[in-house]
């Protein structure tokens, strides 16, 4: 079977997964083509990537949101026409798709079955939890950025068939965790400035932060500021006594599953971010909306306590695979 997995670029949560779904798939014997499309990742696969397209990538901004300009800038519509144009999705048996809009729209436009594989399908459901406020240009964008004919979602919680519970990396599973004297940060979307102006007002705890925006390590008052690297990342959340992070998925994900406390910011204006914030509120991970310092009370609250959110995360990827890869024979 020619199998073509396509995959998200922009920020690190897709890459991460890949780098374990790929593997399953090599032993399932496909054979197998990787496309990767966006910018901004700080990791890398350690796989030939046949196909590496600028795709249409969200540029993180610095005050906790994405810069709308910047991603303007990038869009380039013209040469993204082109890079879709250019896939030859026909010679593929089956088009695995990771929230990746070039390989998506091209399946799109030639009436080809899209198998999107993504922690975003499982956020579209109409059993996974929504925020409050309703936004329905955010969620048109959600469902239109790349878009598919059938749906294997993750989230934090399988809410219902076709839902499962997220792929933890092997690194992560295999990591031996202890309690240290730090808190793991990792909020891309503001200035290591923000941050620092933010933190250093908690005083007697020390920060572990890990920078999009910074290339050399910087110490400064309670603050550890080091720019990001995987081994680094994972050995200081398993150490750590806590994580604080974006709204995203995958570093929330791993974060519960090593039993750390966990306190999340989602990205303004990022309806997916927003989606993730009310389930992870549903259960009992403290949200807050920003960090102006009216939220300080709440983070300082959250390093006293010793609450922990207890989840069941099982390693399925071979079974997620397997399901993959029996589904256009049953579509």
């Amino acid at each position: 079977m020619r199998v073509l997995y396509a995959i998200q670029g922009t920020g690190n949560g897709h890459l991460s997964r890949a780098r374990d779904v790929i593997p399953a798939l090599l032993r399932e014997g496909v054979d197998l083509d990787l496309l990767v499309s966006g910018t901004q990742a700080d990791i890398q696969i350690p796989y030939q990537v046949k196909y590496q397209c600028k795709g249409l990538s969200f540029i993180f901004g610095k005050k906790g949101g994405v810069n709308m300009w910047k991603t303007y800038l990038k869009s380039n519509s013209i040469r993204l026409q082109k890079e879709i144009k250019s896939i030859p999705i026909d010679k593929y048996d089956l088009i695995i798709n990771d929230f990746e809009p070039v390989s998506a729209w091209a399946c799109k436009i030639s009436e080809k079955a899209c198998f999107s594989f993504s922690h975003q399908s499982a956020v579209l459901s109409s059993k996974a939890p929504k925020p409050k406020k309703s936004d329905a240009i955010g969620r048109m964008i959600l469902k239109n950025y790349a878009p598919s004919s059938h749906q294997f979602g993750l989230h934090f919680k399988a809410y219902e068939q076709g839902i499962f519970t997220p792929i933890i990396r092997d690194d992560i599973r295999k990591s031996v965790t202890k309690k240290g004297d730090h808190y793991t940060v990792y909020l891309p979307s503001y200035s290591d400035g923000k941050i620092i102006h933010f933190l250093s007002q908690i005083p007697n705890v020390k920060w572990d932060v890990f920078s999009k925006h910074n290339t050399s390590e910087i110490v400064t008052k309670n603050l550890n500021i080091r720019p990001i690297t995987n081994e680094a990342f994972v050995d200081s959340m398993a150490k750590s006594r806590g994580v604080l992070c974006g709204a995203g998925f995958e570093t929330p994900a791993e974060a519960l599953f090593m039993q750390k406390k966990l306190l999340v910011v989602p990205m303004k204006g990022q309806y997916e971010q927003q989606c993730n914030a009310a389930a992870l509120q549903a259960m009992n991970v403290p949200v807050i909306k920003s960090l102006k310092e009216k939220h300080l009370p709440k983070v300082m609250n959250w390093v006293e306590t010793k609450n922990k959110v207890e989840v069941d995360y099982p390693d399925i990827t071979m079974e997620i695979v397997q399901s993959l890869l029996k589904a256009p024979f049953e579509v």
